[in-house]
């Protein structure tokens, strides 16, 4: 997967953007935008890339993902006709204006607005209402189209059956940055089962090996290796908890060479043996 910025069409009759997405697979590149992204899939399963989170995706996922936050869904099977829909909301923050969000009534929506960095899923009854008014905004025009997004916001914003997407960096406020560590993960995404040396990110990025890791470790706050270890613990948990893969095989398709190295650090990222961590899984 190549990175790269995506920019979202503006509609001359409406403040933000909606999409029935109707494909024979979801296989998009990886990408960012300034705009926010609320997505929910009708039709499809796969793997689901947000910032540094690998997951499984299937109907009924529902994400909305913060601004410049890189991501991704990717289908796996076989495709075909009508196998991937999705319907899609892009939106810039200030969509109405920013006095619209400095109201009183919308605290609750700028606070939504503004503590997404990453994404947050949406699970339950929670993720079923805002779907369902997702749908009435499609079939709305004008001002009842407005009214309508604005009471997804506001559902978004009182849901509580909901869990926080990581990412693998903080938000950055520079354009060229998130570019420039959008392509590293870009990176990451695509070489993560395989040895990958900070010389080879770094040229990517035009910078030398010196220079890269000081940047990187500026902007992200970790180190590279610390990154890409992160990266490969997501996919190993996402491994251990949605196939019936040995842990020696979940080892290695995780990007992990050693088997003893990937106990170690998965031990000390969650407290538990990955053995452990399935069974804890298992018992749900």
């Amino acid at each position: 997967m190549k990175p790269s910025f995506e920019k979202v069409p503006s509609e001359a009759e409406s403040s933000f953007q909606l999409l029935h997405l109707d494909q024979q697979s979801f296989d998009a590149a990886y990408h960012f935008h300034p705009e926010f992204e609320l997505t929910f899939i009708r039709r499809s399963h796969g793997r689901r890339y947000i910032g540094s989170a690998v997951d499984s995706y299937g109907p009924g996922d529902l994400v909305l993902v913060g601004a410049n936050t890189p991501h991704c869904w990717i289908s796996e099977g076989e495709a075909g006709d009508h196998l991937a829909q999705a319907t899609v909301i892009q939106f810039a923050k200030n969509f109405a204006g920013e006095q619209l969000l400095s109201l009183p009534e919308m605290r609750s929506i700028r606070n939504l607005l503004e503590n997404t960095t990453g994404g947050i899923l949406f699970r339950g009854a929670d993720r079923d209402l805002i779907a369902s008014k997702m749908e009435k905004c499609s079939q709305a025009v004008g001002v009842e189209r407005l009214a309508a997004f604005l009471e997804v916001l506001g559902l978004a914003a009182a849901a509580t059956a909901t869990e926080s997407v990581d990412v693998l960096f903080p938000f950055i406020p520079s354009a060229a940055d998130t570019e420039r560590i959008s392509r590293v993960y870009a990176c990451i995404v695509e070489r993560y089962q395989q040895d990958l040396s900070i010389k080879e990110v770094a040229n990517a990025v035009h910078l030398t090996p010196t220079a890269f890791c000081r940047y990187f470790k500026s902007v992200t706050r970790k180190t590279f290796i610390e990154a890409i270890t992160e990266f490969r613990l997501n996919q190993a948990r996402r491994l251990l908890t949605s196939t019936s893969l040995s842990v020696f095989e979940v080892c290695f398709e995780s990007g992990f060479g050693n088997l003893s190295y990937f106990t170690k650090c998965f031990k000390k990222a969650t407290g538990i043996t990955p053995l452990q961590y399935r069974r804890k899984f298992q018992r749900r």
